[in-house]
């Protein structure tokens, strides 16, 4: 079994395993959260009442967070979101010993060296905020809209697989639902499918 098919694996069985904690839900409003970014500083929902926020899950080991961030995909919507004053922020939800799990300082140097352009990026060692919102893999994505509703949730696109061969001829999920969104239509699919590794929690 290769790497990819595994973690693949891991992740739909993760997507069973923490359903109990999947307190999100789309229509509704998204679970208030608390958490500290790579330089301190202290987020909260209620920080960007009015504006969008896109909650990105991720793990710098996982093959399909490869996949987006090597192939330039992540970097290309987190750059769209900041040009839509949309806030980006990306959490990780490793938990200490677990795959993924970086110090403040690690994670400065992926997201420099990555060239990559999120609002901020959260740790979330405890797992408390990725728990809140039902996150089971890495990448898993969340769209908020400006009156703290939950408009999207699921996989950033439409093809399950680690290769960036793939990225374009698959249908970008987040980006739809943000363009829709900024177009005051609704998200035509709000609910997708997430693929990737488990959150090591």
């Amino acid at each position: 079994m290769t790497k990819p098919t595994a973690c693949l694996l891991a992740g739909a069985m993760a997507l069973s395993a923490f359903s109990a904690f999947a307190a999100a839900r789309v229509g509704e409003p998204a679970p208030e959260f608390q958490g500290v970014d790579t330089r301190g500083k202290v987020h909260r929902l209620a920080d960007y009442a009015g504006k969008t926020v896109v909650l990105e899950w991720t793990n710098h080991d996982c093959p399909f967070v490869r996949k987006h961030y090597g192939g330039g995909n992540m970097q290309a919507q987190q750059r769209e979101a900041a040009a839509q004053d949309v806030v980006w922020l990306s959490v990780i939800s490793s938990a200490p010993g677990k795959q993924g799990h970086v110090s403040a300082e690690k994670a400065e140097q992926l997201t420099q060296s990555r060239d990559a352009a999120p609002h901020a990026v959260i740790l979330d060692p405890s797992g408390r905020i990725g728990r809140a919102y039902g996150a089971k893999t890495t990448p898993h994505m969340y769209v908020i809209d400006g009156a703290g509703t939950l408009a999207y949730m699921g996989g950033i696109d439409s093809i399950s697989s680690a290769n960036p061969n793939d990225i374009p001829r698959a249908t970008q999920h987040v980006r739809v639902a943000l363009q829709e969104m900024a177009s005051g239509e609704p998200v035509s699919k709000p609910v997708t499918r997430p693929y990737g590794c488990s959150v090591k929690y």
